[in-house]
C-alpha cells in the first residue's frame, strides 16, 4: 500500500493491485476510521465514501486539487503507464 502523502491523520495511498484492467487514476484516503476513494479522471470527485462527512470530503478534494501532480506522479512512477 503505496502512501503518498498524508495530512494530519488522513492518509493518501494507493492499493498495490488496483484492478485488471486497472481502474483510472484515483486515490484512496483514511484517517479517522473512515475512507473514500477519489477519481482523479476523467473528472475529481467523490467515487465512493464511508465515515467522512460532507466537510471532510470537501477538505480531502481540496487536498486531491492541490496535490494532483504528485498523486498523477507517484501513480504512473508505481504503475509505471
Amino acid at each position: 500500500m503505496p502512501i503518498v502523502f498524508t495530512h494530519r491523520n488522513l492518509k493518501f495511498f494507493f492499493y498495490s493491485n488496483e484492478g485488471d484492467p486497472r481502474e483510472p487514476l484515483h486515490i484512496h484516503v483514511r484517517g479517522g476510521g473512515a475512507i473514500a476513494k477519489v477519481w482523479l479522471e476523467p473528472l475529481i470527485g467523490i467515487a465512493e465514501s464511508r465515515g467522512f462527512n460532507s466537510k471532510e470530503l470537501s477538505a480531502i478534494l481540496r487536498l486531491v486539487i492541490d496535490n494532483r501532480q504528485l498523486i498523477e506522479t507517484r501513480w504512473h512512477e508505481y504503475f509505471g503507464n
